[in-house]
């Protein structure tokens, strides 16, 4: 399936917080859960697949109760796929479509999409780099999604370099992104 790269729509911030108030009723009985729109989707102006990323956040001690009440809202848990501390969740609906995660507070998954999101929020050059690399890729009716993640996998280091990552957990998320860095 070919990778859909579409400009910026206004619409994802409506759509989100429609979805995270949503989400918000479902984890009435996790208070401590807080709902954070990351991804491409939740920087103003940024080139992105039709799709919001949306992060659950909890203390690791209440991921369970999470990962339970979204499960009761009709999400359908699909595990961490080979990423520690985040669960992932296939939606009850595609309106909008959306993927969603439960993710331990303080985890390297969680502060990447936060350090993601804020830099290129900040940094109109890295947006522009970033968002070139994107539509460049989706340009090629051959890509998958998984040569999708791992070729823009360099232009995301140097957003991440201006972030506030170690040079290991830079060189985590790599591998997590393009395992053939390793």
């Amino acid at each position: 399936m070919p990778v859909e790269v579409v400009p910026y729509s206004a619409q994802w911030p409506v759509q989100f917080d429609r979805v995270a108030a949503q989400l918000r009723s479902a984890l009435t009985a996790v208070p401590s859960a807080y709902v954070e729109h990351v991804g491409s989707t939740a920087v103003p102006g940024l080139a992105a697949k039709p799709v919001l990323d949306i992060d659950v956040v909890v203390p690791a001690g209440d991921v369970d109760a999470a990962v339970a009440a979204l499960e009761s809202a009709g999400y359908v848990h699909r595990g961490d796929l080979g990423v520690p501390d985040r669960e992932a969740f296939h939606a009850p609906d595609d309106d909008p479509r959306r993927h969603v995660y439960v993710c331990r507070a303080g985890s390297l998954s969680v502060r990447n999409h936060l350090a993601v999101r804020d830099v290129l929020r900040r940094r109109e050059d890295l947006r522009e780099a970033y968002a070139a690399v994107k539509l460049a890729l989706a340009a090629d009716p051959a890509m998958d999604i998984d040569a999708y993640v791992a070729r823009k996998s360099a232009v995301l280091q140097d957003v991440l370099a201006v972030a506030d990552l170690t040079t290991e957990e830079r060189r985590r998320i790599l591998r997590l992104n393009d395992p053939s860095s390793a």
